[in-house]
């Protein structure tokens, strides 16, 4: 029996019509093939979860130095642009819409991933606790220096080019990672940015290359076509802000200004626990003009009463469509779903990706 919801009506974002209102999440999966292509699992990955209003791609990183782990796929070889024009080929086959998120991890790296056996970078040389996954195993994140002044420009334009191969690839728009401690995150949040020149101290400064990074790729791709994440309190990556509020209320203003498709906002802890700090979301979805994406442990019946409360427009589910390729349908016809499982997330191969099996599958083997 299907259930009504608000959750299966159509949605307009920029120029495209969704077909519902239930967003894939960007999830890492840490399969990436050789010159950090996406694989051929990936195109079969994408293309079973076509019917979800809106997918957006694991983390892309916008130049070596923007990787923190192994095995991801990147969006600035001309390699990387025709492996993922296979996937979003695939997906608009079979009538799917795709964005790609684009990346640049900042600090949470390890020397093994940069040039050279660099340091990674950050807006000061203030090291994370915590691991990335490298060389198969989880190791700590590597001590990072701070970005010159001079290098900053560099960044925003390894971001433009990004869009402009997002574009070449046949994705439908870019969403800018700004979220969960990543090198964005940590130019705006105080407790990794400790800078003393135009990039650091006030709101204003620290805020700046986000919304410099949303400008130009605004300008590439469109705006109507860019979206981006945010995280306001989130402690991913060993990140913190003494005064999320007013930060996240003055990003949220600019990103408006600049006509920004969506806004995708973690609410709480990443993958974690909603009320980790207090935090009034409201304020951004009033503030800002375009879709508000809301994100962080819904389920059907949170998805129904916030859609229902006029709290957001559309709902991104991450876990639920690791397991469920078919989660839109599955959620229509209030069937059983599966569970994931954990052992598969990072890397590995067919395996925890393409097999979830979907109703139809499940119904034929019976």
């Amino acid at each position: 029996m299907s259930t009504p919801s608000k959750l299966f009506e159509p949605y307009k974002l920029g120029p495209i019509t969704l077909p519902n209102r239930l967003v894939m999440a960007p999830l890492t999966r840490n399969r990436a093939v050789e010159g950090l292509v996406p694989s051929p699992l990936a195109i079969e990955y994408y293309g079973q979860r076509a019917s979800a209003g809106l997918l957006i791609t694991e983390a892309s990183q916008v130049s070596q130095q923007g990787q923190g782990y192994q095995d991801t796929p990147g969006i600035y070889s001309k390699e990387q642009v025709a492996g993922w024009r296979k996937v979003t080929d695939r997906v608009h086959a079979r009538g799917g819409r795709i964005f790609i998120q684009l990346w640049h991890v900042g600090r949470v790296s390890h020397t093994s991933l940069q040039v050279n056996g660099g340091a990674p970078v950050a807006p000061s040389a203030i090291r994370a606790k915590g691991k990335t996954f490298v060389n198969g195993t989880f190791t700590d994140i590597s001590e990072p220096r701070a970005l010159e002044l001079s290098e900053i420009p560099g960044i925003i334009e390894s971001f433009r080019r990004g869009a402009a191969n997002a574009l070449a690839a046949g994705f439908d728009g870019v969403e800018i990672h700004g979220a969960n401690g990543y090198l964005l995150d940590q130019f705006a949040k105080d407790g990794a940015n400790k800078r003393t020149d135009a990039y650091g101290g006030s709101i204003e400064n620290r805020a700046r290359l986000m919304l410099e990074v949303s400008k130009v790729v605004a300008a590439e791709a469109g705006a109507e076509k860019t979206g981006i994440r945010i995280s306001p309190v989130t402690p991913a990556n060993d990140i913190s802000d003494s005064n999320p509020q007013p930060l996240f209320d003055y990003i949220v203003d600019h990103l408006s200004t600049l006509k920004l498709a969506y806004i995708h906002v973690i609410e709480g802890a990443t993958g974690g626990p909603r009320d980790i700090a207090p935090f009034d979301y409201a304020s951004l979805r009033r503030r800002f003009k375009g879709a508000y994406i809301a994100n962080n442990g819904y389920d059907f019946e949170l998805a129904n009463k916030v859609l229902a409360a006029n709290q957001a427009d559309l709902i991104a589910f991450g876990k639920l469509f690791i397991a469920n390729p078919d989660l839109v349908e599955r959620l229509k016809k209030g069937a059983p779903l599966n569970a994931p499982d954990k052992a598969t997330f990072y890397g590995g191969g067919a395996k925890g990706y393409t097999d979830y099996p979907t109703l139809e599958a499940a119904d034929a083997a019976e």
